[in-house]
């Protein structure tokens, strides 16, 4: 069975645009579904968390182990599916702070990402993500559209290459990438 990881980061979850093209897109899949829902947050990642992923695991406290532990969580339902929804609006030009602490949970050195000779390389198995971006007005590709190459770039840090990406841009922007949402989904 197809497993399919929703994530929703919009502040808001009455209203929200990329929340509303997330259901329209979820309704055309089938499979097994976890959503995560970040609109309350996710710990910031702290001293105890950075030193615990220097720490080799045999050597860890149980303070570190226990810091380490939502990381783990998110890493492994993650890595489970073959299809990952990210649902975002675009605040200031970027993706909400608690989409960018979901990422930074992920991206753990030796667990999603090494080092080598030549660069980072990433270490999980690659699948199909959709990112679902709604802005009041900063168009998917614009000259001020950091969210879509910021997206991209640490998905691919992690080893993923299959990205798609619709956004919702301006008054008929909902209309617009539903559209989009249908094509991809067809």
């Amino acid at each position: 069975m197809t497993k399919i990881l929703r994530i929703d980061s919009s502040a808001r979850t009455e209203g929200s645009v990329s929340r509303q093209l997330a259901d329209r897109y979820m309704t055309r899949l089938s499979g097994e579904v976890t959503t995560r829902d970040l609109a309350h947050g996710l710990p910031y990642l702290d001293a105890t968390w950075t030193g615990a992923t220097f720490t080799p695991p045999e050597a860890r406290s149980d303070e570190q182990n226990a810091a380490l532990a939502l990381s783990d969580e998110l890493i492994a339902e993650f890595d489970a599916a073959d299809t990952v929804v990210i649902s975002a609006p675009v605040y200031n030009f970027t993706i909400p702070s608690t989409l960018k602490t979901w990422l930074d949970h992920l991206a753990r050195v030796g667990v999603s990402f090494r080092y080598t000779e030549n660069g980072p390389e990433g270490l999980l198995k690659d699948k199909r993500i959709v990112v679902l971006l709604a802005s009041g007005g900063t168009p998917v590709g614009s000259p001020y559209d950091f969210a879509t190459p910021y997206l991209k770039q640490m998905i691919g840090f992690l080893g993923l290459t299959n990205v798609e990406v619709i956004g919702a841009a301006g008054p008929n922007g909902l209309a617009e990438a539903e559209a989009g949402v249908d094509a991809l989904a067809a």
